[in-house]
């Protein structure tokens, strides 16, 4: 066993949190993998966890360590995806995530025909609203709704303005009545996105004086947009949604668009990836595909019409 098998299963036991499940990830003993793991730190000459006896956790030389690992295991990632694709065919295995929303309401539509014209390429598709590190998950792309953070890892490319405003049916706003300034919403049913880290209890508004956030609270929260989105029909409360995700909604009747002058104009659609000089051609492809099916999308196109405000 070289270094880098030792390397591997480092990397493993710090995505899984403990030796046990890095060894049933690996189909090891936990044994083998604290073997291996000594292995690895005494040829380094460092202590790389600290260990109890429930978990593990990365000393500050364990985490610069696992730091450079991801950055080798990248490298060694593209070095081989530029051989791959040296003949100019995208190929090889795209890993990608995307919130449950844009997932539903536009990737997993495109997919197929994709896959269709590119069948080198082998789709390896996560759905979730929580944020995922993609440096640190191994992942190529991200597909992502809101404002761009500020970040030196990643790079994103704009596909289109993605207005987010707030939404309720009109049957709550009957018995619940229309909330004209974003304070009024202490007095609303607000239903809120929570999973370990969100930010989305805070919701962002723009007034006079610049933006600013309100934290905000309701009697459902979920950590899936979709039954947020869902809760809101059924008139349980008020959501934060992207345009495109309930414009046939609006359309219908049923929901309608409060607060529409006080939200911000800084949102965007945008596919994001990790920050380097070299764009493996199998991403390209998949961005030039979604910015092309963006483009045709009259939802990223259009907007709200006067019918959609309360």
């Amino acid at each position: 066993m070289s270094v880098f098998d030792d390397m591997a299963v480092f990397i493993r036991v710090v995505e899984k949190g403990s030796f046990s499940a890095a060894g049933r990830d690996l189909r090891m003993s936990a044994a083998l993998v604290s073997s291996r793991i000594a292995r690895l730190e005494r040829h380094l000459a460092v202590r790389l966890f600290n260990r109890t006896t429930r978990k593990v956790a990365l000393t500050d030389a364990g985490q610069r360590y696992y730091e450079d690992c991801l950055d080798i295991r990248r490298r060694v990632a593209e070095a081989e995806a530029r051989l791959a694709e040296d003949d100019g065919t995208p190929k090889g295995v795209l890993r990608l995530t995307a919130g449950t929303a844009v997932g539903q309401h536009l990737l997993t539509p495109l997919m197929p025909a994709f896959a269709a014209a590119h069948p080198a390429i082998s789709l390896q598709y996560q759905v979730t609203d929580r944020l995922v590190d993609l440096m640190g998950e191994g992942m190529d792309l991200a597909v992502r709704v809101g404002p761009l953070a500020d970040t030196t890892s990643l790079k994103a490319r704009i596909l289109a303005p993605c207005p987010r405003y707030i939404f309720a049916s009109p049957d709550y706003l009957a018995r619940h009545g229309t909330p004209r300034v974003p304070h009024d919403l202490v007095h609303h049913n607000c239903l809120l996105l929570r999973f370990p880290g969100s930010r989305q209890f805070r919701w962002r508004f723009s007034g006079p004086e610049g933006e600013y956030e309100l934290a905000l609270s309701g009697s459902m929260d979920s950590n899936s947009g979709e039954v947020l989105k869902d809760w809101a029909l059924a008139g349980a409360g008020l959501v934060l949604k992207s345009w495109f995700e309930v414009a046939d909604d609006v359309a219908a009747g049923r929901l309608k668009i409060v607060l529409g002058s006080h939200m911000p104009a800084d949102c965007h659609l945008a596919a994001l990836y990790p920050y380097d000089r070299y764009i493996p051609p199998r991403v390209r492809a998949f961005i030039d595909h979604l910015a092309a099916a963006v483009k045709a999308d009259p939802r990223f196109a259009e907007k709200p019409p006067a019918s959609a405000f309360a």
